[in-house]
């Protein structure tokens, strides 16, 4: 069964959202409203609505790292995140954890990458080379 995410989050400028989900990440806008905005979210529904976003915390054990819980994240073919993580840095982005291996020569070996957006809601950006690695034990 293939089935697609939505997800509504707050975020606390929608020009900003705008600007950072189009131009940046280049998702495409959808439909929106005085309030909010949908954004497809590298195929999935992603609807920015305004308001407080969610509090994180740096909680979660992942390798070397700990990182923000909770996050968004999508996860994407090698060759597409290093075209991201170029295009990321290219417009200036702060990295949390910078473009890197993850459990390298191990099962799940994968590329990751977190950033914020600018209502601070962070974001994990995964490569894969074979998508079959991406549950493997």
């Amino acid at each position: 069964m293939r089935s697609l995410f939505h997800l509504a989050i707050h975020v606390t400028d929608l020009d900003a959202a705008r600007r950072f989900y189009g131009d940046v990440l280049g998702c495409t806008e959808g439909r929106s409203a005085p309030t909010w905005v949908d954004f497809d979210f590298f195929g999935h529904q992603l609807s920015l609505h305004l308001g407080t976003p969610f509090s994180t915390t740096r909680t979660g054990k992942v390798g070397d790292h700990m990182v923000m819980m909770p996050h968004l994240g999508v996860v994407l073919p090698l060759a597409d995140w290093r075209a991201l993580a170029e295009r990321l840095a290219a417009h200036g982005v702060a990295f949390d954890i910078p473009p890197q291996i993850r459990f390298e020569g191990q099962p799940g070996e994968q590329r990751t990458m977190f950033f914020f957006d600018p209502s601070g809601n962070p974001i994990e950006v995964k490569g894969f080379a074979d998508f079959d690695g991406l549950f493997a034990a």
